[in-house]
C-alpha cells in the first residue's frame, strides 16, 4: 500500500513538471497550419456544401469545442490526440464564426476583424493581469487552460476574418493572401533565430498569423476558378487534409511542454 500510494505521488509531481501543451517545434506548426486548412474546408463545407447556413455551423462546431475543451481540462495530462482534436474544434468554429460575424451580422470583414482583435486583446489581457505571464508553458492548471482555449479560439476566429479581410477587401486574392500571410512567417521566424524578441510575443505574433495562411490555402483549394481557386470538393480536400494531420501526429514527435513558472516565463 505505501509503494502504491508512493508511485502516486510520483506520478502527480510528474504530472505536473509538465505542460497540458505540446512543446513548440517545426512538427507543432506544420500540424498547426493543416489543422486550420482543414478548419476553412471542414467550416465551408458544413456551412456552404451542406447549405446549414452560418448560424447553424457555428452551434455546431461550438458545441464540438466546448465538450472538447471541457475534455481538454479534466484529462490529467497531455493528450497529443485530444489535444489536436481541440486545435480542429476551435478552427472549424473560428471559420463559421468569422463568416457568420462579417457575412450575417453585416458589419464586414474590417469590422469583423477589428472586434475579433479586440476580444483576443482583452482575453491576452486578463490572463496576464492574472498570471503575469502568457507563455503556453504554464498551461497545466484549469484556470490557465481556460485562459488559453480562450485566446486560441479568438486568434483562430481573428485569422480567418483576416484572411478573408486580406483575400477579398484587400483584393489581393487567395493566393496572394496566403503568400502575404507565408511572408509574415518568415519574417518572424528569422526574428525568432537572429533576435532576442520575447519568444511568447512571437508565438502568438506566429499563432495568430498561421491562421490566415491556412484559411487562405484552404480558399484557394475550394473556391470557384472565378474567384481565383482550383475550386475542388471541400469534403474530399477537408479529408485529405485530416488524413495528412493523422499521419503528423502519429509520426512526428509529440511532446509536452516542461511546465515553467510565471517568473521564468
Amino acid at each position: 500500500m505505501a509503494d502504491e500510494a508512493e508511485d502516486g505521488l510520483v506520478d502527480a509531481l510528474q504530472d505536473r513538471a509538465f505542460s497540458k501543451v505540446p512543446e513548440i517545434t517545426l512538427g507543432f506548426w506544420i500540424i498547426k497550419i493543416a489543422a486550420t486548412t482543414l478548419g476553412e474546408t471542414g467550416g465551408d463545407s458544413v456551412t456552404m456544401t451542406l447549405n446549414l447556413g452560418y448560424l447553424a455551423g457555428t452551434l455546431i462546431f461550438l458545441a464540438a469545442l466546448v465538450a472538447l475543451v471541457i475534455a481538454q481540462t479534466s484529462a490529467r495530462k497531455f493528450h497529443p490526440v485530444l489535444y489536436w482534436a481541440t486545435i480542429i474544434a476551435s478552427t472549424t468554429f473560428g471559420t463559421t464564426m468569422a463568416d457568420f460575424a462579417d457575412r450575417s451580422l453585416g458589419i464586414g470583414y474590417t469590422g469583423g476583424s477589428a472586434l475579433l482583435l479586440a476580444c483576443l486583446l482583452l482575453v491576452l489581457g486578463a490572463w496576464y493581469a492574472s498570471e503575469h505571464t502568457l507563455s503556453v508553458r504554464t498551461v497545466n492548471t484549469p484556470r490557465v487552460e481556460a485562459f488559453y482555449w480562450a485566446a486560441i479560439t479568438f486568434s483562430q476566429t481573428l485569422g480567418t476574418a483576416l484572411g478573408d479581410w486580406i483575400a477579398e477587401t484587400g483584393g489581393l486574392g487567395y493566393e496572394r493572401g496566403a503568400l502575404v500571410f507565408g511572408a509574415g512567417l518568415a519574417v518572424l521566424a528569422i526574428l525568432y533565430f537572429t533576435t532576442n524578441l520575447s519568444r511568447v510575443l512571437l508565438f502568438w505574433a506566429a499563432f495568430i498569423l498561421s491562421r490566415p495562411l491556412g484559411a487562405t490555402v484552404g480558399d484557394f483549394l475550394d473556391k470557384p476558378v472565378s474567384e481565383g481557386g482550383l475550386a475542388l470538393s471541400r469534403p474530399l480536400a477537408s479529408a485529405a487534409i485530416a488524413i495528412f494531420i493523422v499521419l503528423c501526429v502519429a509520426l512526428l514527435p509529440q511532446r509536452p511542454a516542461r511546465v515553467a513558472h510565471a517568473a521564468e516565463a
